[in-house]
């Protein structure tokens, strides 16, 4: 019964990353929910120090332990589908040695050297507070990322979900009430508004070490509910081939330093945008307005694009093992039908995302910042770069590809050539045309489309992989503008009735949602059989059926 056991795979396949994708849209609504509140508290001013602090302290995560989950996965899920119990053991245990080693040199960087980074490299001195704070922060996500990983590797992602949405819930609390206290504590001491604004910063960073402790214990609570199972496994486990301590270590050093080199020099960009930006502002004689600008930048268009790529991570996440596992096999026809599933599915979510982010920006924004400049320069920036949403989500996946595969050196590459395009496009736009924030936004387009290109020629080349284009591109496109029409109509239409900024995103999103799958199935850009395969599969025919969208 091989196809059915391959229909399996690729159904529990859809499932964990349907679990993970639905928790990853929700740590980032609960995130983008906090965010009104913690913005309105801190303010731009205070939003560009803690933007600032949190992508240096994403970039020093990057270069220790961020990629452990991925690294882990792919060697966890390799030894168990060939039933090495011990030695997915082996690699826990020297997961765990190097994230003590790699997290505790990541907190000395940034908490000793956060006066350096602050006032040299950004040109915000009083970020130092919000820098010093996300310090220890990175000691235990080492710990928390070699465990994800292991529950990852098992192909459930489950644990992961769980401690997520406990961390975020956590951390929108404790960011909101930390940096309420430490504002009041500013102000009862006389300090003028720029250490209030760094102050409250400082407190909104508090709340991710307390979410990242939380998610941690989460995770401990998961490892004792599975010990019997793990107990037998290992009984089960009659494997001749005993690798020993030293050798897993050594596979699991050249394992992560790929993994980690792509997904930083992936990631370094918001880092760079960041000292490039503020180095910019001080040419032109307005670095007075560097945090605030960055903190429209960061706070309101970025978190907004986020939102939608999280289903890609989660995606990704869930396509290393099962991809690694196939790869393994020399299963290529059961890779390619991975790869194109993963890409089409990014595009189906990726593209509606995008298009229905630009209608109802200003709204949007209107919610989420106090100042009604700050808003309207935040939805003009979503509406010229929303298309960023694609091309992450494209680029993500494909990353994730490339790494489930022995192809992990490519997206390395790839990315460090995307990287210095990035770097040259932006340096133009900021020095040369004067740009301003407008400048990051097509700066990030540029190198996640410079990704895009990149990726898929190396799939194509090297997994001889042909890419599908009218179903997977245009016919979702084609859908989704549709559907970004009759948004914007009944944004237009409710605008003569209420100013409300939350009906006003909230009905329109209500409707363009059913008329994209109607458009979607209509057009059979999508088709009973793959509904079939997706989680609820069966369910979703049944209500299409009754409501005679599915013959």
């Amino acid at each position: 019964m091989p196809g059915k056991k391959t229909k399996s795979r690729s159904n529990n396949f859809l499932v964990q990353g349907a679990i993970l994708a639905v928790a990853g849209i929700l740590v980032r609504l609960i995130g983008l929910a906090y965010r009104v509140p913690l913005l309105r508290i801190i303010g731009s001013e205070g939003m560009g120090y803690y933007s600032t602090a949190y992508n240096l302290y994403a970039i020093i995560l990057l270069l220790s332990s961020y990629s452990l989950p991925l690294a882990v996965s792919k060697m966890v899920s390799a030894r168990i589908a060939k039933n090495e119990y011990r030695n997915a053991g082996k690699i826990l245990r020297a997961a765990l040695i190097y994230a003590t080693i790699v997290g505790g040199i990541g907190f000395g960087i940034v908490f000793f050297g956060a006066d350096y980074f602050a006032s040299s490299l950004y040109q915000m001195p009083l970020a130092k507070y919000a820098l010093k704070s996300l310090a220890p922060t990175i000691w235990i996500m080492a710990y928390l990322g070699v465990l994800r990983g292991y529950f990852q590797g098992h192909s459930t992602m489950v644990p992961t979900a769980v401690s997520q949405i406990f961390e975020q819930v956590i951390n929108a609390a404790v960011s909101v009430g930390a940096a309420y206290y430490l504002c009041e504590m500013a102000i009862k001491g006389a300090k003028g508004n720029d250490v209030k604004a760094a102050y409250g910063a400082a407190g909104g960073t508090i709340g991710t070490g307390a979410g990242t402790v939380t998610a941690l214990l989460i995770i401990f609570v998961f490892l004792f509910l599975t010990a019997g199972k793990r107990r037998k496994s290992l009984r089960e486990d009659n494997t001749s081939k005993k690798e020993s301590f030293s050798h897993i270590t050594k596979v699991l050093v050249l394992t992560v330093i790929p993994v980690i080199a792509s997904t930083a020099i992936y990631n370094i960009n918001s880092v760079l945008d960041g000292m490039v930006f503020g180095q910019s502002m001080k040419a032109l004689g307005l670095e007075y307005e560097t945090s605030r600008l960055y903190g429209i930048y960061t706070g309101g268009y970025l978190v907004l694009v986020n939102v939608p790529v999280a289903i890609a991570n989660a995606m990704s996440s869930s396509l290393i093992p099962t991809v690694s596992r196939s790869f393994s096999r020399g299963d290529k026809g059961d890779v390619n039908s991975k790869i194109s599933m993963v890409i089409r599915f990014a595009t189906i979510v990726s593209f509606p995302c995008a298009i229905g982010l630009a209608v109802v920006s200003v709204p949007v924004m209107g919610i989420l910042f106090n100042s009604a400049d700050d808003a309207i320069l935040a939805s003009y920036l979503m509406i010229i770069g929303s298309a960023v949403v694609v091309l992450y989500s494209i680029s993500t996946v494909t990353n994730a590809i490339l790494q489930g595969t022995n192809l992990i050196n490519r997206p390395v590459k790839n990315a460090a050539i995307s990287l210095v395009i990035h770097f040259i496009v932006l340096y133009i736009l900021l020095f040369a045309f004067k740009s301003n924030v407008i400048g990051l936004v097509f700066g990030n387009m540029v190198f996640a489309l410079s990704m895009c290109i990149l990726n898929a020629r190396s799939i194509k080349k090297n997994l001889y992989y042909r890419q599908e284009v009218i179903k997977t591109f245009l016919m979702p496109f084609i859908c989704a503008g549709i559907m970004g029409i009759a948004v914007y109509m009944v944004y237009a239409a409710l605008r003569m009735f209420t100013q409300s900024r939350a009906l006003l995103t909230m009905i329109p999103v209500a409707v363009g949602v059913p008329v994209y799958a109607i458009l979607l199935i209509g057009t059979r850009t999508i088709s009973k059989n793959e509904i079939l395969q997706m989680p609820k599969g069966k369910k979703l025919v049944s209500i299409l059926q009754k409501v005679r969208l599915l013959k």
